[in-house]
């Protein structure tokens, strides 16, 4: 498994929430946790930005792909709105993540929870070559 070196800056005042870490061996995304004041209540149907707490500088060729915590969909209906998000490799802003409740209780979202999850994925760009014939599929 390959490994790249990501930067990252904590801010001020979040000095007390865990880094984002790989839970398992075998996990691919690190969890993200909450930077809110004490805690939030997201009540059904409500859309809001929570702050992870971190800047990141991601290599060129790069980016993190933000997901939602499967346990928390599925339990509760908590979700991100854009899933996934993507934080580009020139980004180095303060990492916000849009959660939303798609429940149908209020959900209490407390300081350091886990509510998102990262990936970091290279990135492949593609070059668009207009024209007027396609290859031939099965499908068409």
């Amino acid at each position: 498994m390959r490994e790249i070196a990501v930067r990252i800056r904590i801010k001020e005042g979040c000095e007390d929430l865990a880094l984002p870490a790989y839970a398992t061996e075998g996990s691919s995304g690190m969890d993200l946790r909450a930077d809110v004041k004490g805690e939030t209540v997201l009540a059904p149907g409500q859309i809001e930005l929570i702050s992870a707490g971190i800047y990141l500088s991601i290599p060129k060729g790069y980016e993190a792909q933000i997901r939602p915590r499967s346990g928390l969909a599925l339990k509760h209906g908590i979700t991100l709105v854009n899933a996934p998000g993507t934080i580009d490799s020139d980004y180095r802003g303060l990492v916000g993540l849009i959660v939303t409740n798609i429940g149908r209780s209020p959900y209490t979202i407390r300081r350091g929870d886990r509510i998102a999850q990262m990936v970091i994925k290279e990135v492949i760009r593609a070059r668009l070559e207009a024209g007027q014939d396609l290859d031939r599929t099965e499908r068409s």
